[in-house]
Order: C-alpha cells, then sequence, then structure tokens
C-alpha cells in the first residue's frame, strides 16, 4: 500500500492552530491507516490504496475545510518522490555546507511554467537563490531567517499558485524515517 506524506498549508501558522493528535484523527476519519504526523507544522504521512495523489489531495481539501473551516491547501508526494528530491542537488554541497545557509523546498501543484519560473528567478541575488525541479522549487537562503526581505509568501504570489514551503532536513528527516 503506497505510503503519502501530505504537507499542508496554514497549519500552526497565522492563528491557524491545529493540535496534531487532532490531525491525526481527521486523516483517520478519512479512512487512511498508519497516520502519523511529523514536528506540528502539518506534515501527514499515511497509507492509502489510492494511486492517483491528486484526487486524494482535492479529498483532504475538503474535509479539512469542512473540519477546520478554512482552506489547507495540499501537497501531497510519495515517499519515493521524497527520496528522489533528497537526492537531487540543486546548488553545490560546498554551499549548502556554509554556516546560516538553509535550503528550503517548496511544494507545489504542478511544474510552474517557463513565465512563471522567469519571474521568481528574476530575484535572485547573493542572498537568495532559487532552482526549480519538477513540481518543486528549491530556495537557497544565505541569510538568517529573519533577516530576509524575501518572504516565502512572495513566492507564491511571484509564481501565481499556492506553495508550502520546508526547510530540507525536514524532508531529510521524514525520507529517513519512512523510506
Amino acid at each position: 500500500m503506497p505510503k503519502y506524506v501530505a504537507f499542508l498549508r496554514a497549519i500552526n501558522v497565522g492563528g491557524h492552530t491545529v493540535k496534531m493528535d487532532h490531525l491525526r484523527s481527521l486523516f483517520a476519519a478519512m479512512g487512511f491507516t498508519n497516520v502519523e504526523t511529523f514536528i506540528a507544522s502539518g506534515n501527514v504521512i499515511f497509507d492509502s490504496p489510492s494511486k492517483t495523489p491528486a484526487t486524494l489531495e482535492r479529498k483532504i481539501e475538503k474535509h479539512l475545510f469542512e473540519a477546520l473551516g478554512y482552506k489547507v491547501a495540499t501537497f501531497l508526494r510519495s515517499v519515493p518522490e521524497l527520496t528522489q528530491l533528497v537526492q537531487y542537488q540543486p546548488f553545490p554541497p560546498a554551499e549548502l555546507a556554509v554556516e546560516g545557509n538553509t535550503l528550503f523546498i517548496g511544494f507545489l501543484a504542478n511544474s510552474p511554467g517557463e513565465e512563471a519560473q522567469k519571474k521568481l528567478t528574476s530575484f535572485v541575488t547573493n542572498v537568495e537563490d532559487f532552482h526549480f525541479y519538477g513540481r518543486e522549487v528549491f530556495w537557497l537562503y544565505r541569510k538568517k531567517l529573519g533577516e530576509s526581505d524575501f518572504p516565502g509568501a512572495r513566492i507564491e504570489k511571484t509564481l501565481g499558485m499556492p506553495a508550502t514551503l520546508r526547510n530540507s532536513n525536514t524532508v531529510r528527516r521524514i525520507v529517513e524515517k519512512y523510506s
């Protein structure tokens, strides 16, 4: 049975607080099995016999909207997809090893078009750099998180599509635990 990770946008940020046991119960109520959460930022791991992630995303979004009262964009990836992501090298390893540099992965519903990619890469500076890979955008951030003039929400606005960001270390830890 496929194991999926749902990366949820708007969980435990912006005043939308959801206890992880409640979030797990919402996923179990949809018929998913082996439901777990990973840190309290909207990462839900579960098994489902469904082989159509887009249908699962819509089902989860609908159920969470009904249960929580607000829209929760959902980005579903299988564990093999995440394994491929953490093995991908969007930037040189030496650059990622520099103290203070942080790599984020932006999960998107689908691959942005060339025009949207050009718009986002126009913001590349000596502090921020972006790289696209399939349905994800990698954001290399070369300062402490609170020092950027580029908030993560600008990625969504620039690309014209919903996104949710995770530190690449979080994604790597999920892969190590569930692969």
